[in-house]
């Protein structure tokens, strides 16, 4: 077979969601190329790119080939943009091709066999976190993709739930769940205490990681970090008559939608000094600040897959997050749940953790146990299958 695979996320990090499905991306053809010797592969990359991005991508039954009009997309009628696409991929004579982000839209003109990775559906299940114009332009892109395609990979039960409710696709969707990179298996750690002096992180430390962004639920997390600082002071209080407070909340991420009104918010709780923001985190400081930490906490309204939980148990983190369907889904009973929508809740959680190091310990090893569950061999092993199906 020949089997096409837009891998345009992978070298966009920094726009959108591109930090999840740039990952995915990455993997999952790293993880094919190594696997499968017998069918050919056309890697698709927009024009502009360095050659050490593409050369780890290479292989003798791999090809490389660029969209030679993508420098140009936003001045091309949409018409025109979609003829050109769809001649590009015709004159590779495709078995397969598939497009691991709805986002990454297939020329409706385009005739061959095709398929899409899907990996949330946070603008239905919460569009109030999202801008308007953002949100419905990708929801037309979501509606046209899960309707065009002849096979759809869901990242999760839920997430396949979701789209057969939504858009009435039958039962062409298949859930495939996500790998892990195994180098969070590895201790590379190496420069903890730079990493940690990098970002100003002096003492104990709650570390989120993921968007800065409303669908992440930033502002009840503040807030209940401001519950527990009060709760904390107040027992060290009684115990030793001293007002300290030893902790800082770590926030790990690009800045996304609405992310500048939480300065203010964290200015009105009193928490300037015990609040920190990295920013965006490249690879090599994930390790440290997941090891580093007390625990990790994801209270978010909406996950698709939730990949920075599997991240948080193979680094041995404990983790507190939201008992949303897809976390349950990935986390079993190997993480701590919260109700998202109750701060006091998330607070008391806070406080459980921070007091129990036992507690900790006994979800550290449960965290370690079922993230072994999560192979990227697996997930190519399966994706070529769905490939070899649509023959």
């Amino acid at each position: 077979m020949r089997i096409g695979i837009d891998a345009r996320t992978i070298l966009n990090p920094k726009k959108g969601d591109a930090i999840g499905v740039g990952h995915y991306t990455y993997q999952l053809i790293s993880h094919i190329l190594d696997i499968d010797k017998e069918n050919e592969y056309v890697i698709f990359f927009d024009f502009k790119v360095r050659e050490k991005d593409i050369r780890k991508f290479t292989r003798s039954n791999s090809t490389i080939r660029f969209y030679p009009f993508s420098d140009y997309r936003k001045y091309l009628p949409g018409a025109y943009n979609e003829i050109l696409t769809a001649g590009t991929l015709r004159k590779e004579n495709l078995d397969v091709l598939h497009s691991t982000s709805p986002t990454s839209r297939i020329p409706m003109s385009y005739t061959g066999k095709t398929m899409v990775t899907f990996h949330d559906m946070a603008m239905y299940k919460i569009p109030e976190c999202f801008p308007r114009t953002k949100m419905a332009r990708e929801k037309i892109s979501y509606k046209l993709m899960a309707n065009k395609v002849d096979k759809i990979i869901a990242v999760s039960e839920s997430i396949k739930n979701d789209i057969e409710n939504i858009f009435n696709v039958g039962s062409k969707t298949e859930v495939i769940h996500s790998g892990l990179d195994k180098r969070f298996f590895e201790n590379f750690c190496a420069g903890s205490e730079r990493v940690l002096g990098e970002f100003g992180i002096k003492k104990k430390y709650i570390l989120f990681l993921g968007t800065i962004e409303p669908s992440k639920n930033i502002t009840r997390l503040l807030q209940a970090f401001s519950e527990f600082k009060k709760k904390f002071i107040q027992e060290k209080f009684k115990i030793s008559g001293r007002k300290r407070f030893d902790y800082q909340l770590v926030l790990a991420g690009k800045r996304g939608w609405l992310a500048k009104e939480y300065i203010q918010i964290i200015k009105d709780l009193g928490l300037k000094k015990d609040v920190i923001f990295t920013g965006y985190i490249i690879g090599d400081e994930l390790c440290p600040l997941f090891r580093k930490s007390e625990f990790f906490i994801l209270p978010s309204l909406y996950e698709g897959f939730g990949m920075t939980v599997l991240e948080a148990f193979a680094t041995e983190t404990p983790a507190i997050i939201s008992q949303t369907e897809s976390l349950k889904e990935i986390a079993g009973n190997s993480a701590y749940y919260v109700n998202p929508l109750d701060v006091n809740e998330i607070a008391e959680a806070i406080m459980k953790f921070s007091k129990d190091e036992q507690l900790r310990d006994e979800y550290r090893k449960k965290g370690l146990e079922r993230v072994r569950k999560f192979d990227w061999d697996d997930v190519a092993r399966k994706t070529i299958n769905i490939y070899k199906s649509l023959k």
